[in-house]
């Protein structure tokens, strides 16, 4: 009951990101020629229930001024919006196939958002996952919907705020993650914040 009451009030919520007119990441075209390797480990942004490709063009945005280029960073277009794991988790194993395709690179980082985090940690443990995510970023991630440990051979880091009245912190948090604990930030806030960037920026360069 605490579960779907959850997801509705998450879905709830995230739908009026919906409204926002942002650029899309880049998407992965599956018959795309495989690139020469790219500078940095690309990064691939996982939406929350609700979202979309769309909502990370802040962060996106930031890492660019930090030097990533558009061929480093992709947004994956999850195909269910309520937050299923099954098809979600199945969606996250392809499109990272094809960006390591594209970038030559073997590992991916994943910034996930909201229940994001739940599905990018069931790619990570039920598909083979674990082999091809080198760092894992959740922000006010529903993660232990899927697990309460942080996954073997993973760079976990969960970053989650006190103010968040959407995702509890308990649900964020990993055993055997680097948890991180901010206040003043909402819930969608969490993919809108200069303070968060920066903790992403660390995490990433460590």
């Amino acid at each position: 009951m605490r579960k779907s009451k959850l997801v509705s009030t998450l879905l709830a919520c995230l739908m009026f990101l919906s409204v926002f007119v942002i650029s899309p990441l880049p998407k992965v075209a599956a018959d795309e020629a495989s690139a020469a390797a790219t500078t940095r480990t690309p990064v691939i942004f996982v939406h929350g229930l609700g979202g979309s490709d769309s909502n990370f063009a802040y962060i996106k945005a930031f890492l660019q001024r930090q030097g990533w280029t558009s061929n480093e960073l992709y947004a994956i277009d999850l195909p269910s919006k309520q937050g299923n794991q099954w098809l979600n988790s199945a969606a996250i194993d392809r499109f990272v196939d094809e960006v390591l395709a594209k970038t030559g690179h073997s590992e991916v980082n994943i910034i996930a958002h909201s229940m994001g985090g739940a599905n990018s940690l069931y790619y990570i443990l039920n598909r083979g996952g674990a082999s091809k995510v080198d760092k894992l970023i959740t922000l006010g991630g529903a993660n232990r919907l899927t697990t309460s440990v942080a996954p073997d051979g993973v760079d976990v880091t969960s970053i989650y705020s006190t103010s968040d009245t959407i995702v509890t912190n308990s649900l964020s948090r990993l055993i055997g993650a680097n948890n991180i604990q901010i206040s003043g930030v909402s819930h969608i806030g969490l993919i809108f914040s200069s303070r968060v960037n920066e903790l992403i920026l660390t995490e990433l360069n460590q």
